[in-house]
Order: C-alpha cells, then sequence, then structure tokens
C-alpha cells in the first residue's frame, strides 16, 4: 500500500476507561471539529481486527457515540480496536458523497499504518449517514479494488436511495401546512439537489452514481458490488411512533429503502445480505428519549457476534 504521510497529528488525551484505552488525535490541532478520531484500544489482549464506527449528521463530537452504544467497549473487548472519526467534511457531511469517501479512505490508510494493522480484518460500521457513508464506501472499494476492503459491513437505519428521500420529503412539504415543516426537511431537499447536481428529474445518473442503493435503476449498477459482501441492516420501522410524532408515513422512513436492498442482494445470490427489523428498542441517551432512530435498537452482541463471525 502507498505510504500515506500525515502532516500534523497530534495524539492529546490518552486515558483508560473501562478496563480499555482511549486516544484521541487530531489531524489537523487548528481544527477540532473536523478531522479527528477517538480510537479505543483493546488493553489486555492483541489486537485481531479493526473496527470503524460512523455516527449520524449532526454530531460534533464521537464522545457522544459512547454514550449511546456499548458496542466499541464490547469490540475492544474481544480484540478489536475501533475509531470513532469524524471526517474532514464534518459534522454535516453527506456520507456518499466524493470528500467524504476520500476522506474516509485516507483516514482508514493512516490508522492502519499507525496502529500496525496491515492484514488484519477490518469491519466497518455506522448509524443513519454514517451508515450511508458505510455502505457506499463498501461499495467502492469492491469497484475499484481498494487495498483495504470491509470483510463485512452493518449499517442502523441509514438512508440508501437518495432519489426516494427527495421525493418523498418533497411530498411532505406538499402535504404540511405552512411553516410547520420540520427544518430538517426542507435542509435535505435543498442537500440532496445540490450534492446530485439537480432533482431527479434533470439529473437521475447522478443519484444512480452517488446513492448506495437505487429502488429505480434496473441496472444494479452500486448494488452489484456488494454480491460477495455480508451486509446487516438494522431498523425499527415503528409506523405508529412516526406518523404520531413526525407525520412520516412509509414513503419517509429509511426502512422501504433497507428492505428492498436486501432483497436484490439476496435475489442475486448474496446470502449473507440481512435486514434485522426491531420493536420498542429506539431510544436515545442520555436521556432515554424514545426515538426508533437511534443507535440502540442495534444491539452490541448481537452485532459484534455477526461481524466476527464473517
Amino acid at each position: 500500500m502507498k505510504k500515506i504521510t500525515v502532516i500534523t497529528l497530534a495524539v492529546l488525551i490518552s486515558i483508560v476507561s473501562l478496563g480499555q484505552k482511549m486516544e484521541t488525535t487530531y489531524l489537523n490541532p487548528k481544527d477540532t471539529t473536523a478531522n479527528m478520531y477517538i480510537a479505543v484500544i483493546p488493553e489486555d489482549r492483541p489486537i485481531k481486527a479493526f473496527l470503524f464506527l460512523l455516527d449520524g449528521f449532526g454530531v460534533t463530537s464521537p464522545k457522544g457515540l459512547l454514550a449511546e452504544t456499548q458496542l466499541p467497549i464490547l469490540a475492544a473487548k474481544q480484540g478489536v480496536l475501533v475509531i470513532l472519526p469524524i471526517l474532514a467534511t464534518g459534522s454535516l457531511y453527506f456520507g456518499s458523497d466524493d470528500a467524504s469517501q476520500e476522506s474516509l479512505k485516507s483516514l482508514i490508510g493512516m490508522v492502519s499504518d499507525k496502529y500496525h494493522l496491515q492484514g488484519k480484518d477490518f469491519y466497518l460500521g455506522g448509524f443513519s449517514i454514517g451508515g450511508t457513508c458505510a455502505v457506499k464506501y463498501t461499495e467502492l472499494s469492491v469497484r475499484d479494488n481498494y487495498w483495504i476492503k470491509p470483510k463485512a459491513v452493518f449499517a442502523v437505519d441509514p438512508p440508501l436511495d437518495w432519489e426516494r428521500f427527495f421525493n418523498a420529503a418533497k411530498r411532505v412539504v406538499r402535504l404540511s401546512e405552512p411553516g410547520k415543516v420540520n427544518p430538517e426537511v426542507s435542509y435535505m431537499i435543498g442537500r440532496i439537489e445540490k450534492e446530485m447536481e439537480g432533482t431527479p428529474q434533470k439529473a437521475i445518473e447522478n443519484y444512480y452514481d452517488r446513492s448506495p442503493y437505487s429502488f429505480t435503476d434496473t441496472t444494479q449498477r452500486a448494488v452489484r458490488n456488494l454480491i460477495n459482501t455480508p451486509l446487516m441492516l438494522i431498523s425499527e420501522p415503528d409506523i405508529q411512533w412516526w406518523m404520531s410524532n413526525r407525520g412520516y408515513d412509509y414513503s419517509f422512513i429509511n426502512v422501504e429503502d433497507q428492505a428492498a436492498m436486501i432483497d436484490e442482494l439476496q435475489r442475486l445470490g448474496n446470502k449473507k445480505a440481512i435486514l434485522v427489523t426491531t420493536t420498542g428498542k429506539g431510544y436515545r441517551e442520555p436521556g432515554h428519549a424514545r426515538h426508533p432512530h437511534s443507535w440502540s435498537i442495534a444491539d452490541p452482541g448481537t452485532v459484534m457476534k455477526w461481524l466476527l463471525s464473517q
């Protein structure tokens, strides 16, 4: 693998938490909001694999992930080094865009060199946009034959089909009373149109190229890259909660993408593509607030057992 030169690398924090060593690294010490990561390092056993966990949209610090799920600690206890990054594109990253993908690819290479992980199993996972990013990276790693490819990937309730998301968001706006649309919906309409360089009607090829999955792409250009990759998608499709609390129906929750993608992969012959659906597990911490779109729907023990069995 080509040697990656790190111009500025500052390890600022090294603590022991729950028997695991944690290191915080800023690739640019002048910017603590992006281009950094926390490493959760196995203390009492050799490193046998490594796992990147990508958090959702708008998260300003990977420390929040440690409050939401015990997955990093459990993984480290099993000899898996865990990396919790914020990419160079920052907390408002789009995940499947070129800049986020290049940042993730570079960071994986840097971490592999720093911790001498060449030849060890690599796993990848994420929540929401982080899951979008993880799935897209995996597709590109196969298509372009990256040196470091995930042995298995999982994603917690990710949006996967930007054409579906855009059209459903426009419908939410159309059906809503003026002034009562969730600002995030309007933001995502504009953001998707910017990232795709147009609406689906004007730039559908960009939607097919840049989405991890596309329901209307009959060539299956993205999804075919995952025929041989173990993939777990996790969702809690609590439609009653979404309708009562947000006014969203099935068209505007991510399980529509996830079920369709897993169905196509299984039909293409991927026997290790699975959709896990849960009930009553979605809560956000701290505060234990009910929300089906949460890290908590991914049971840490189940995820780690599945990853390590691949």
